[in-house]
Formats: C-alpha cells, structure tokens, sequence
C-alpha cells in the first residue's frame, strides 16, 4: 500500500502521484459501447491541459464553477484542473431539478458550470435564468438544445487537447496552502435548503491520512475500485476519490445504479463502499431467494451462518464445526460474496446508521464490513471501524488525528485538522456549529472503550407525551432490516405512542409488514413499539423523499404523508 506522505493540497498530490506512476491505470469508464481506461500520466497531462484552458477562457482563483456530471473519468480531471488554478469547485446532483441548481448558482455565486451532457446543460441554463445567469458553459458532450443567452460555450475536449506535459502546473500548484479553500460542497439535507460547507485542503487531505493507517491492516495493494454513489457527494468524494487515488487504487465508475449488479460481475471489485441501504437490498434479495430453496439447502446457509456468527464473536468452533465449516464456505457463503464480484476485501459502509443485524448477516457470511460515520462538515469521515477490530454495532474509532468528546447533552464534538471552514456565507450558522474549535455535530452518541456509537439525531429524537424519549433511527433502521420492508419512517412526537409510515418490500403486502412490525415489536421496548402503521407510496429521489445517497427526508415525508398521519394519530 502507497505511504501516505504529508501533501500540501489535493492538486499537488494528484499531480505528484501522476509523475511517480506514469503507466499505472488510474481511471476507466465505461463509453462507445465498452471500458476506457486512463492511466496517471495520461491524467497529469490532461488535468494540466485543462487547467491551462480554463485560465484562459477567464476562470481566476477564488471563482466557484459547479460541476454537475455522473461518476465519470471527466470529474477529477476537471476538479484537479480548477483546484489546480485555485478555482473553487461545487459539486452539484445531476438529479437536481432546475430550482435545486438555481439555488446553488445563487448562493456560491458560480458563474461557470461544467456538465457531461445536453440535457445537464439545459437544466442549468434554465437555472441560470433564474439568478445572475452564466458567463462560461462547458460540455464534455452534445451540444445544449436551448439558447445560451450571454454564456460561452465550450466543448470540454477542446481543454485537453494541449499535449505539453504538466511541469509548469505541477510546479505552480506546491505553492497552495494546506488552508487554501478546496471545494465547496452543499449538503445534500434531509430538510431545509442546502448549504455551502467550505472545505480546505487540509480537511480532505486529514482524511485520507488517518483512513490509510485505519486500513493499513489490510495491506491493500493493486486494488479495483467500484464507484457507484454520487461524487458529489462528500462521501464518495473524499472517500471514493481522493483517499483510493491517493492508495493507488484503479477507480472504476459503474455505469448506473441500474447496471450495478452486473458491473459488480463485470469489474470484480476489491474495494466497495456502500450505503446501508445497498447491503439491506442485497440481504432482501439472498433472504427471499432462500425461502425458495429446498429445506436442505436453508439448514446449510443457517449452518453456515450460526458458524460465520461465532467466529465472528471469537467463540471456540466444535471439531464438527472446524471440518464442515471449509465445505459451507464453498457451498454456501462463497455464492453470496459472488454477488460483490467474489475478490472484495473490504467494504465500508457509510452515509446512514447500518442496523447491526444486516452488518452482522454479512459478517457470518465471510465478509470484511466496516463501517464509519461522519458528515460534510468533517470532511467527511469522523471514525471508522479498523477492520482487524471490528465491533459492528458501533460506528469505530476516530480516525488518527480526530479529536471526539460527548458534550453534557450527548452530543459528539469533533475536533482537529478535517473541521471545515464553515458554512459559505453564513457566518450565523457558522458560529453556532463550530464553538472553541469544536464542530457540534448534531449527532447523539457514546464512546465505548474508545469505540463510537451513534443513538441518535439530537433534532430528530421523538419525544412522547409522557415524556419518554424514542430514538427514530434505532426503530426504523429495525424496520428496514426486515425483508417485508422497503422502507419506513417513524413519528410520535407530542403523542402517547409511535407510528409508522411503511413501504413494503417489492413482492409484499400490508399482511406482510404487519408481522414484520410484530417481529420488529418483540425486540422493542413498550414506549418504542409501533402501535399503528400506515402502507405508503415509495421515497424516491424523484419526488423529493429520498437524497441522491438514499437517505430519506422525514421532515418531507411526514409532510407529504400529514393527511395518512392525522388518521394514525
């Protein structure tokens, strides 16, 4: 695994490691109807080829320029290339509707955009009607279909065709300070409009070296990577991006989420991370299949299984045990690991609490699951579980470097070099979440022999009318792990009990979740348990109940749903 050396900023890094592995794949994408891979040195010519373009089309240090494309080779070039003149970079969805990026443009105050297709470049021209407008467009293909008023338009191909190597802007760009504004990424938001984070150099960089000692266990090398999540996303973009670049890691981008069972197959990945919700879809997925097979074939996964569980709980395997236990690797657990590619290593899993039920389903299955916790304001990682120490229902260590306490009240305070700036723009907010350098995350939890465990939103905690506090994470992510389940949203607040809004699993009905509420029941407290339910429509990005990571907005689902809550309650 490469050394993590102290690099002042992101450009340099990329810069430094294209000059040290000129000829090792770096980046390959799917295009014309197969896989193009990028090599490092390809990328230092091409990111300075960009770079040198984009100065001169007018783009100056200090300028915000939003980029709104897929998973795509074109990304971190372009990013290097604004990083590299000093440009602020401001990811954007390309799930954004037309008001989602007019907000953007208004509040960073972009005035150029760089997006990978027609449509993209319509949409946000219409944003751009709707504030100050843009001065500079770039495509990386097709040709916008609308008018693009005052704004230049330029074919992205046209910024690397300069075949001069990358000398003078990697010399240029050592010069950038460590706090030397990076980027500028909106939180996605599970309410509320979203806000600018300003994170420095020094934030991402923090990350990607407490996540290498974090993962030096496993003594990764040579590794395929499989980018699915959005890059816009902080997440992938530290965690996907920046740190796997910085191990030498080969990023793949897969070609949607649509085709990502199949590019599983195709790519075979050695590295993964996921969002809770992938891993609850594919345990859904293995368990409803089960319930299918012969009764042979469901007492040797349970087999397989309960032995995975107690080696996982460090408990003393029988002699029966130890001789069966190589032939239900092959049988039983070497099929579902089948499913990721079958030569993952590790996955970290992110973004939302993982229910350790699911973590656990998968550890017994052989698989290495780490998973971490953060938010944009962070860099975003906080902690992470080392994957030689795994405790799946804890959230990990802080990384190396990353300072956490409890305050009074529960909350997790967060200090050290991955804090951001602040909020862009709003000093008000700014001050009230980062007090004597403490970054208030919001976020209740504890710290448990050095090892963190989140309970709970502070804002989201459901208070009932007698008083007793109900942690909705806890009960919904209960919910979910069932297989009847899609998805749910539990509320109560003011009331003498919980509700729940559910969507049942594909193939379910209300039948269904009524006894998977029931199961979910017997594990809960009396004040936790769900006394009422109502079947919804599903949560999805495109009617706004779902973030572009697949987190769910509760505040915007209670509210579209407020007439099915008032009958509930």
């Amino acid at each position: 695994m490469q050394a993590n050396p102290t690099w002042p900023n992101l450009a340099s890094m990329m810069f430094a490691l294209a000059r040290q592995w000129p000829s090792r794949p770096m980046l390959r994408g799917w295009r014309d109807g197969g896989w193009h891979t990028i090599r490092w040195g390809e990328f230092g010519r091409m990111a300075a080829s960009c770079a040198r373009h984009l100065r001169q089309a007018g783009v100056a240090a200090g300028d915000r320029v939003l980029l709104c494309m897929e998973n795509r080779p074109e990304f971190p070039l372009t990013e290097t290339a604004l990083m590299a003149i000093q440009a602020v970079p401001v990811p954007a969805y390309t799930t954004n509707t037309v008001d989602d990026h007019a907000h953007l443009l208004r509040d960073s105050g972009a005035r150029t955009a760089v997006v990978s297709s027609a449509a993209l470049a319509d949409r946000l021209l219409a944003a751009a009607a709707k504030g100050n407008g843009l001065q500079l467009l770039i495509v990386t293909d097709g040709v916008p279909s609308v008018d693009a008023g005052a704004a230049r338009v330029l074919s992205w191909a046209d910024l690397i065709e300069d075949q001069r190597p990358p000398d003078d802007v990697a010399a240029e760009v050592a010069a950038i300070p460590p706090t030397a504004l990076a980027c500028l990424i909106y939180t996605s938001g599970t309410g509320g409009s979203p806000r600018g984070v300003m994170l420095p150099h020094r934030a991402i960089l923090s990350n990607c070296a407490g996540a290498a000692e974090l993962v030096r266990p496993l003594g990764l090398r040579d590794e395929v990577y499989l980018s699915y999540l959005p890059v816009s996303h902080a997440y992938e973009h530290t965690v996907g991006q920046f740190f796997m670049l910085s191990l030498g890691t080969e990023i793949v981008y897969a070609r949607g989420v649509e085709h990502l069972a199949a590019d599983m197959l195709a790519v075979r990945p050695t590295i993964l991370t996921a969002v809770p919700r992938v891993l609850e879809v594919i345990r859904m997925r293995v368990l409803t299949q089960l319930a299918r097979e012969t009764p042979l074939r469901q007492r040797l996964f349970q087999t397989a299984a309960a032995i995975g569980l107690k080696r996982v709980d460090g408990e003393r395997l029988t002699l029966s045990e130890r001789l069966l236990d190589p032939l239900l690797d092959r049988l039983v657990r070497a099929k579902v690991r089948a499913r990721f590619g079958g030569r993952l290593v590790a996955a970290m899993s992110g973004g939302a609490r993982l229910d350790p039920e699911v973590g656990r389903f998968f550890q017994s299955l052989g698989m290495t699951i780490m998973q971490g916790y953060g938010q944009t304001e962070a860099g975003p990682v906080i902690s992470a579980n080392p994957p030689d120490a795994i405790r799946i229902d804890t959230v990990g260590k802080p990384l190396s470097g990353v300072d956490v306490r409890i305050a009074g009240d529960g909350e997790i305070l967060v200090r050290g070099g991955l804090v951001m700036d602040g909020y862009w723009n709003r000093p008000r907010d700014t001050e009230a979440t980062i007090r004597d350098g403490w970054l208030h995350t919001g976020d209740i939890g504890e710290l448990d022999r050095g090892y963190l465990r989140i309970t709970d939103r502070k804002k989201d905690m459901i208070v009932l009318s007698g008083g007793e506090n109900v942690s909705p994470a806890k009960i919904e992510g209960m919910l979910m792990a069932e297989t009847e389940i899609a998805q749910a949203v539990v509320t109560g607040e003011g009331r003498s009990g919980v509700s729940a809004l559910v969507v049942p699993a594909d193939g379910h009905d209300d039948v269904g979740v009524a006894l998977a509420i029931s199961r979910t029941n017997y594990r809960l407290s009396v004040t936790e348990r769900v006394r009422k339910h109502a079947v919804v429509s599903p949560f999805t990005i495109d009617n706004g109940l779902l973030t572009p990571l697949q987190k769910i907005r509760r505040v915007l689902v209670m509210r579209a749903n407020a007439h099915i809550l008032g009958r509930l309650h």
